[in-house]
């Protein structure tokens, strides 16, 4: 029979989880997590799935007004442009998953984005990617370019939605490719 590793807080910074969340984990059940649990609370609990990170900058945007028929959620946001029209807009980051596996990860991100837009009624119209990378030197750097840009292509050209504005950078101030590869695409859609 298979036995499972004893769960502490070396084991969950392993998963990615600071001192702060494993205690916090250890608050909500009350006790410690299985394995399992902590593979799941870590899942959950990381940049691509909670947006911890980005979250406060992101609560920083304006999300209400006369013209929002819906804000920000599970799907994609609705503004109305007037005449009964109306765009629906949605901004995926693949920062984790494209560094993972940069080709899968970027499509991925990409069919997130479609899925949310019609998930909202609304047909897909264009896309925007915007990619930011860590320094070219850094050897990882060129193949997560190469396989970012195909997955992008490979999703969208398949799926007939033309690519508007496209931006690339690559920046001194990131070190590491590992923290850098990302997709930020906008999706907008006449409904």
């Amino acid at each position: 029979m298979h036995q499972e590793p004893q769960v502490d807080q070396a084991l969950a910074a392993d998963h990615g989880l600071k001192p702060d969340e494993y205690q916090r984990i250890l608050d909500l059940l009350g006790r410690t997590p299985t394995f399992t649990e902590l593979g799941i609370f870590s899942a959950m609990w990381n940049e691509h799935c909670s947006y911890k990170s980005s979250k406060k900058w992101l609560r920083t945007l304006p999300t209400t007004g006369p013209q929002v028929i819906c804000g920000p959620g599970e799907n994609a946001g609705v503004v109305d442009i007037g005449d009964g029209q109306a765009v629906v807009f949605k901004m995926e980051s693949h920062n984790h998953p494209s560094y993972i596996e940069p080709h899968q990860g970027a499509a991925t991100g990409v069919g997130g984005i479609l899925r949310d837009v019609f998930t909202m009624g609304a047909r897909p119209i264009a896309a925007m990617n915007s990619l930011s990378f860590g320094e070219t030197s850094h050897p990882k750097t060129a193949h997560l370019v190469k396989g970012v840009v195909e997955g992008i292509g490979s999703y969208g050209n398949c799926f007939g939605v033309p690519r508007s504005a496209p931006t690339a950078t690559a920046s001194a101030c990131r070190p590491s490719a590992a923290r850098c590869a990302s997709i930020a695409a906008i999706t907008a859609t006449a409904w």
